[in-house]
């Protein structure tokens, strides 16, 4: 674990440049190499159980949250259900989800919904005690690494694909352990002219949740089947 310590300020340089490949190059440099050493020896230590799965699945990781309504809110406010699945290659790939919920109104001219990672992968308290946005380079919102935009629904629900997030599986900044959190209005993406514009976008209050845990492949596979064909190659050229 000393040695894992020793090393993790090393990945943090190399997190904080970012690896511009999705895959790993052919000409590894130096500075990579390490980084893949050190994430494996964090991975190894912490995820023993993942990184084995990892290893057993062609090296690509997957992970799900499984979304709940916020038990705190009034009973007239959408009850929102559903999945956030992710999948990465490792080590170099970039961070791809697929959101799937449900329980939006139903209705025409509806306003965007925000969703973000945050800090705490505590729902004791159902969704308030999730903490605050997960920031760990000390950013202004939206360059937090779960900063995910806004979402909007279609006939109650969200069905949605991205790639090439921020966020990683991987290393001492991983999400693995932490929550999502979906919000009752837009974010307005820094712009606003307060404080918490900055820090959390204006999101409003916090519709579900869910904390962020590895999975097999299995889920990945069924829910990506149900986004567009026309869509996923849009969005993955």
């Amino acid at each position: 674990m000393f040695l894992l310590l020793f090393l993790a300020p090393g990945l943090i340089l190399c997190d904080s440049d970012g690896i511009p490949a999705d895959v790993q190059p052919l000409d590894q440099s130096p500075l990579e190499d390490i980084q893949k050493k050190v994430n494996d020896l964090w991975l190894s230590l912490l995820y023993p159980q993942f990184y084995e799965e990892l290893l057993a699945t062609n090296q690509t990781a997957y992970a799900v949250c499984v979304v709940k309504p916020n038990t705190k809110l009034d009973a007239d406010k959408p009850q929102v259900t559903g999945h956030v699945l992710f999948k990465q290659a490792y080590p170099y790939g970039k961070l791809e989800a697929v959101f799937y919920l449900d329980g939006f109104p139903a209705g025409t001219n509806l306003s965007g919904r925000a969703i973000h990672v945050h800090q705490h992968g505590d729902l004791s308290d159902s969704c308030d005690s999730a903490g605050g946005h997960y920031n760990p380079f000390k950013v202004n919102h939206p360059k937090h690494p779960g900063d995910f935009g806004n979402f909007y629904s279609k006939g109650g629900k969200i069905i949605k694909y991205k790639s090439n997030l921020t966020a990683t599986l991987f290393g001492p900044h991983t999400i693995i352990g932490r929550s999502i959190v979906i919000h009752e209005q837009e974010d307005d993406l820094g712009k606003g002219s307060n404080k918490a514009s900055l820090e959390n976008g204006n999101a409003g209050k916090r519709l579900a949740c869910c904390v962020i845990g590895t999975s097999n492949k299995n889920q990945w596979a069924n829910q990506f089947a149900e986004i567009p064909a026309k869509r996923r190659k849009r969005i993955t050229k």
